[in-house]
């Protein structure tokens, strides 16, 4: 499970901790095949168990063998908390196809990259939580190691990739939220934000929310999530298209081959002012291409961890 498209023979399974456990499972090992492969989710060593302590990591099949306690002790034992924050905006819904069975849109590719996220911090024993939000927060779940928080937070991403559930006409308030999370949130908390970064709001009002997550003591990781062939790199063919917002229902008609050169420029200056804003707040910044694997998202988390600890 590679991709958004890889992920289409496991629908029938319905099931997004399946779905995630493959995405992370097929990362790992191919983590184990590249240079990346001192990144360890697994234990590293065995300890002997000091009484009193929870019996959750007790090796029992070590201790048939021997008679004697052990706890499994992991390479990373941490208490990183960490919170994901996914713009649910009809923006999210690009590419959009009315009628079609499956979602591959950049919502899509944040569930699901999100999904296996929550897997791997789980694996690594850290607290994760969960934040929906358009122009308003729509669901929030404080970081939590336990299973009942995984299921469901799996169950709420589920919702969204469901046909059913692509509503039209969604606005999105990335700026006030913003500054909702970084106040309510633990503080020196791990932010992780998937969103297109389309929002209605001042450019500068925007930069200055993601500030306000800094000086908070906030360690941030912002995947700027786009399908960049349509989106960045304005790939259409030579004829007229109907383009229609997602949030607004507004819509226009016209060649792109007419305006392509001064729409990417543009696209291009506002991104690289993004790239140079979070670089003087100390915010890392990853491009996050709904047409690529979910590889390049798990190990920008993997370097962003390695740097925190």
């Amino acid at each position: 499970m590679k991709n958004i498209f890889d992920i289409e023979q496991l629908h029938q399974f319905d099931n997004l901790g399946l779905i995630a456990k493959e995405v992370v499972e097929g990362f790992i090992t191919g983590l184990h095949r590249s240079p990346f492969h001192g990144f360890s989710v697994e234990f590293a060593e065995h300890r002997q168990y000091n009484q009193g302590e929870s019996t959750k990591h007790i090796d029992w099949k070590l201790f048939a063998r021997t008679d004697k306690l052990f706890v499994k002790q992991y390479e990373e034992e941490t208490n990183l908390r960490c919170q994901l924050v996914i713009d649910t905006s009809s923006s999210m819904l690009f590419p959009y196809f009315k009628g079609k069975k499956h979602l591959e849109n950049k919502l899509a590719f944040s569930v699901y990259t999100a999904a296996a996220l929550i897997y791997l911090l789980r694996k690594q024993r850290d607290a994760v939580g969960l934040t929906l939000f358009s122009d308003e927060i729509e669901f929030h779940t404080s970081p939590r190691i336990s299973s009942v928080n995984a299921e469901l937070m799996y169950g709420k991403l589920s919702e969204l990739i469901k046909p059913e559930n692509a509503h039209l006409r969604k606005n999105t308030n990335t700026t006030d939220v913003l500054h909702q999370i970084a106040e309510n949130i633990h503080k020196r908390s791990l932010v992780i934000i998937f969103s297109d970064m389309i929002d209605s709001q001042k450019t500068e009002e925007l930069f200055s929310a993601l500030q306000h997550l800094r000086y908070n003591k906030h360690e941030v990781l912002l995947f700027h999530v786009t399908d960049h062939k349509q989106e960045r790199e304005f790939q259409y063919s030579n004829r007229p298209h109907k383009f229609v917002d997602l949030e607004t229902g507004q819509a226009v008609k016209f060649n792109p081959w007419e305006v392509k050169s001064h729409y990417v420029s543009t696209v291009k200056n506002y991104f690289d002012d993004l790239k140079v804003k979070c670089g003087q707040y100390q915010i890392d910044l990853a491009e996050a291409d709904i047409n690529k694997d979910f590889k390049e998202v798990l190990l920008a988390y993997l370097v962003k961890r390695k740097r925190l600890f």
